[in-house]
């Protein structure tokens, strides 16, 4: 076969895997196509049968994209306390757009928690979330972002009940779809993932976003992804999903956090 032949081939292989990601030590990678965007007719379709949706209005009235690569996390549960505090008398104020040169008299701070507010009550400092190298074991590491620990940390500082879950092996499919459901049909409840993108069939690395709802008849959940740029909102297969959590981050496995409602009355 000659070099011109060959080099055709490649080029044939090559492009016939590009819907699919990357392979990984777990199997067959995930094929994209199992993904369905949200603002398909599919995928509003979806939403319309859906039968854990009771959250989604709130989480989406209170949506936005996070500002910088290394805020999923802090922009996840700005989304969150925002939705679950939405009437509360005790909202922290936004001041981040105030200018000096606005005019005084009058109080025209927002009432809502910031991607940065949020941090600020965390232990981990805005510098570290960015990537600045920290201490560890007396050796200098970067841990830019969050970890899902970490941010489980975060949300209960910032005054929630949260259920941990590491996705390891000890944890079954059928244990962590009835988690999911259960806790998306509940008003009030919300549902936070982290998980590998290269594991779901997207581009990229790690990453966190809420869950939206989940529809029955295509066993998949509403990634309300925070980083549009990247991907937008998405239909996953629970497997899919699972797929994705199911991976080793610095110290353990990835996983999801069940955010229980509030601790004030």
């Amino acid at each position: 076969m000659s070099l011109l032949v060959r080099t055709c081939v490649v080029l044939l292989l090559a492009n016939s895997f590009l819907p699919y990601a990357l392979a990984t030590d777990e199997g067959t990678p995930t094929p994209a196509h199992e993904l369905v965007a949200f603002n398909s007719d599919e995928g509003i379709s979806r939403l319309a049968r859906a039968v854990g949706k009771v959250d989604f209005p709130a989480l989406a009235n209170q949506f936005e994209a996070q500002s910088n690569i290394a805020f999923c996390g802090p922009t996840t549960a700005a989304i969150v306390l925002n939705a679950v505090f939405v009437r509360s008398n005790n909202l922290p104020r936004d001041r981040s757009r105030i200018r000096l040169e606005d005019p005084g008299g009058i109080d025209i701070t927002v009432p809502r928690f910031t991607q940065e507010s949020v941090i600020s009550k965390g232990q981990k400092s805005r510098s570290q979330v960015l990537g600045e190298p920290v201490t560890i074991n007396g050796k200098q590491v970067r841990d830019g972002g969050y970890q899902l620990r970490q941010l489980d940390q975060l949300l209960k500082a910032n005054n929630v009940a949260t259920q941990l879950v590491v996705v390891d092996d000890k944890k079954s499919k059928e244990e962590i779809r009835t988690d999911l459901i259960d806790n998306l049909k509940r008003a009030g409840d919300y549902v936070i993932v982290n998980y590998r993108r290269d594991q779901v069939g997207q581009r990229g690395g790690a990453h966190i976003s809420p869950l939206g709802a989940y529809d029955a008849e295509s066993d998949s959940v509403l990634v309300m992804d925070v980083n549009p740029a990247s991907a937008g909102w998405v239909w996953m297969p629970v497997e899919t999903l699972i797929k994705g959590m199911r991976t080793f981050d610095a110290v353990e496995n990835r996983g999801y956090i069940l955010v229980q409602g509030t601790k004030h009355s």
